[in-house]
C-alpha cells in the first residue's frame, strides 16, 4: 500500500466506520498519546526501564501503526499530501546534510544493532 493509498483508506473508513474525523485538537492529544505508548515500549525494550506486568503483551508494530493512522488523519483533515510532503522533506535533508553526518565523528564508530545491545545485556 502506498502512502496516498493509505490516506485514501484511512478516509473511507473514517467516513464509513469511525462516523467522522475527530477535530484536529483532538487528533494531535490523540497522536501525542499514541507516540508516548511507543516511547514506553522503546524505553523498555531497548532501554534501562524494566516492562509492567501490564505492559508485557504490547505489539511496538501495532503501536507505530496507531501513530501512523492519527497522522494520516490529521494530513487528510488538513489537505496535507504526505507523499508530496515526504518527497519534499527528504530533498530538504540531502541538500542540507550531504556532508554534515559523513563528518560527524559520533556516527563514526556505530553502536551494535539492537539484537546485539539485548545480547550484551543478557550476559
Amino acid at each position: 500500500m502506498t502512502i496516498k493509498e493509505a490516506q485514501q483508506t484511512i478516509d473511507e473508513w473514517i467516513n464509513s466506520t469511525g462516523v467522522r474525523y475527530f477535530n484536529e485538537l483532538t487528533n494531535m492529544a490523540m497522536l501525542t498519546e499514541e507516540v508516548g505508548e511507543v516511547a514506553r515500549i522503546i524505553s523498555r525494550k531497548y532501554g534501562e526501564q524494566s516492562f509492567k506486568e501490564s505492559d508485557k503483551k504490547v505489539d511496538l508494530a501495532d503501536e507505530m501503526a496507531d501513530v501512523l493512522f492519527v497522522l494520516m488523519c490529521l494530513a487528510n483533515q488538513t489537505g496535507v499530501d504526505l507523499t508530496e510532503a515526504l518527497k519534499k522533506n527528504l530533498d530538504k535533508k540531502t541538500k542540507r546534510d550531504s556532508q554534515r553526518h559523513k563528518g560527524n565523528e559520533k556516527l563514526v564508530e556505530r553502536s551494535p544493532e539492537p539484537e546485539v545491545r539485548n545480547q550484551k545485556k543478557k550476559s
